[in-house]
């Protein structure tokens, strides 16, 4: 059965930092494409960082600088670092694996839509307070 378990959230002032982890169960990340997603309150859930099979990083826009995103194998947990953040940052964050199509070109050409995505995480909330 795949599981994801997300954590790490919090309340951090503008400027400090969070890392957020996913331990995964029931695959490997080897067969996988794994993201962090995030859906403020009245927005649509957006994706912030991918990391594919092979080790490939994908950011938004907004967070390439202060988010890293990386994966420890051995453990199957996947995390994000999230520096400087700031108040638009606040969201519920997901981590989500893709498990069908993380291997294709299209997944590797838009890897943070959220499509391709077949398991998700509870969620966990980061709140940046001004």
């Amino acid at each position: 059965e795949v599981q994801l378990q997300a954590s790490g959230g919090g309340l951090v002032q503008a400027g400090g930092s969070l890392r957020l982890s996913c331990l995964a169960s029931g695959f490997t990340f080897d067969d996988a494409g794994m993201a962090w997603f995030r859906q403020a309150p009245g927005k649509e859930r957006e994706g912030v960082a991918s990391i594919s099979s092979d080790g490939t990083m994908t950011y938004k826009d907004s967070v390439k600088g202060r988010f890293t995103i990386s994966s420890d194998n051995a453990k199957n947990t996947v995390h994000l670092q999230m520096n400087s953040l700031n108040p638009e940052d606040t969201a519920v964050y997901y981590c989500a694996a893709d498990l069908i199509s993380y291997h294709t070109t299209s997944y590797a050409q838009e890897p943070l839509l959220r499509q391709w995505y077949d398991y998700w995480g509870q969620g966990t909330l980061v709140t940046v307070s001004s």
